[in-house]
């Protein structure tokens, strides 16, 4: 396969790794992965503020809810390991595509959706095609721009992409209260319709000829099964039921199989030997507490605004641009001085400020003030995550070897949508939340006054154990491309494959971590 996949890139002109940005080849690949990969950001950030209308519409629960966000989320996090292997051994543009053909008819599943039942399968469904794209779209500039063009590549993808991933919510907003809802969904469609095409014509295959021959699939399926049944646990944790006991004990006993399996396999998933670095594993666990928070915290306040603050779906998305808009004007800023000053102080301070914000979060009430109750809130909160995205990507790529640096960023990436999966799971329980809670506003606010203080906590264990653990990285490390962020559901993506070309030595260098490499 990966044989004819390059002489098809050599005789192509402009194509294969030596395309230039100026090229018209290079433009198709930038447009078609801007708009593949923006399919899956706008779904991250646009599908909380329609929350409220969902549950009216249908009929449902908070169970439900909680599930809408959930079941994209498990599919999305088991998987997306998997389909960068995918992508490297069956060709990166074929994967590509087939995951934006798969989101794609997965998300007109979900706009279509008649009852909560199917629209919950029909997110799941959609986490998959994710699984596939969001890897995809990074690999195929990787994969296709010359050495001294990659960076730039990278940055305006990564740009461009935060830029979708800012105008989430407010869009979202506009939808829901403009024609509704399920067009949140169905915008995908238009957009995957115009992105296959552009990708099957202009866009060059390419796969790694060193690809593995066999994928970790019982991994993956034991992975998605733990996290899908500790998952179902929290959420009908309420009932108290023999059956909800029985689904805790076997998600615990398939995360163990799966740590289980990943040690024997000769070729895993997630080979467990990268943990044997302490740096790794420590930031690894900052990720955890910092976006178990942040995926409570916007599950939430997209609620709170409107079940207790009165907004509208669009005044509730265009209230959290703020949080997106500083990440995305100063994330590369703050990774440069990181690389100055070292990760810890801001890995420490970040997580600080973040947990202030939500503490300011509790003078949001009933016909609470946008400029005196909401946006000071966001404004530390986003200055927090301003603070600590950039240093804690680049301190993942610096605590493991060059070449695996790719797999580091996806284990971190993934890590980071698991702990926002259990928290949306585990926070409306911990709060003493009900499942009827959304629908009235004294007892939202409650519950929201208790949840704020939780993850606010969290976020003070995660800002302790960088405080404890986090030290400046060697030199000759490897620094994060993606330095222009504006996704608030998990940490950039970084290249598999970026360690096989070093640049050229007129190259510009990426920045972001820590010494001079």
């Amino acid at each position: 396969m990966a044989a004819p996949s390059q002489k098809r890139a050599q005789e192509t002109p402009g194509a294969g790794p030596d395309v230039r940005i100026s090229s018209t080849t290079g433009k198709w690949i930038l447009l078609t992965t801007v708009l593949g990969s923006s399919m899956a950001l706008l779904d991250s950030t646009v599908v909380n503020v329609a929350l409220p209308r969902i549950g009216r519409d249908l009929d449902a629960g908070l169970t439900t809810l909680q599930w809408t966000v959930n079941a994209y989320m498990l599919t999305l996090a088991g998987l997306i390991l998997l389909g960068g292997s995918l992508g490297d051994r069956f060709g990166r543009r074929r994967i590509f595509v087939l995951g934006v053909v798969w989101f794609a008819a997965a998300s007109l599943l979900c706009g279509l959706a008649p009852t909560d039942t199917v629209l919950v399968a029909a997110r799941a469904l959609q986490g998959v095609g994710g699984a596939l794209l969001t890897p995809g779209s990074l690999a195929l500039i990787q994969a296709s721009f010359h050495p001294d063009d990659r960076a730039r590549a990278v940055g305006l993808w990564s740009g461009f992409g935060g830029v979708g991933a800012a105008v989430g919510p407010f869009l979202g907003g506009w939808l829901v209260d403009g024609p509704g809802w399920r067009w949140v969904f169905l915008l995908n469609v238009p957009v995957a319709l115009l992105c296959a095409p552009i990708a099957l014509r202009h866009v060059p295959e390419s796969s790694d000829e060193r690809a593995h021959q066999g994928f970790d699939v019982l991994g993956a399926a034991l992975g998605a099964l733990s996290l899908a049944l500790v998952t179902y646990a929290l959420i009908e944790a309420r009932s108290g039921s023999v059956v909800v006991a029985v689904t805790a004990v076997a998600g615990v006993a398939a995360g163990v199989a799966f740590v289980f399996v990943e040690r024997r396999r000769p070729d895993p998933m997630l080979p467990l030997d990268i943990f044997a670095s302490r740096q790794f594993t420590a930031v690894n666990l900052v990720t955890l507490c910092v976006y178990a928070a942040f995926g409570g915290f916007f599950f939430l306040t997209a609620l709170q605004l409107q079940v207790v603050a009165g907004y509208s779906p669009l005044q509730a998305g265009t209230a959290l641009l703020p949080t997106t808009v500083l990440m995305l004007l100063f994330s590369a800023r703050s990774g440069e001085l990181a690389q100055h000053i070292g990760p810890r102080i801001p890995l420490t301070v970040g997580p600080l400020l973040c947990a202030a914000g939500m503490l300011l979060m509790l003078r949001v009430g009933p016909d609470a003030s946008y400029a005196v109750d909401v946006l000071p809130a966001l404004l530390v909160m986003g200055a927090g995550m301003v603070t600590l995205v950039a240093p804690l990507t680049a301190t993942v790529l610096a605590s493991v070897d060059t070449e695996r640096a790719g797999l580091a960023s996806g284990i971190n990436n993934a890590a980071a949508r698991a702990a926002g999966l259990i928290a949306v799971a585990a926070l409306p329980l911990l709060a003493g939340m009900g499942p009827e809670a959304y629908r009235e506003a004294d007892a939202f606010n409650a519950a929201f006054r208790r949840a704020m203080p939780l993850c606010a906590a969290v976020l003070v264990v995660g800002a302790v154990l960088a405080f404890a653990t986090v030290r400046r990285p060697v030199p000759g490390c490897r620094r994060p491309e993606c330095l222009m962020h504006g996704c608030v559901t998990a940490p950039p993506l970084e290249p598999r494959r970026a360690a096989a070309a070093p640049p050229s030595p007129g190259a510009p260098r990426p920045s972001g971590a820590g010494p001079a490499s």
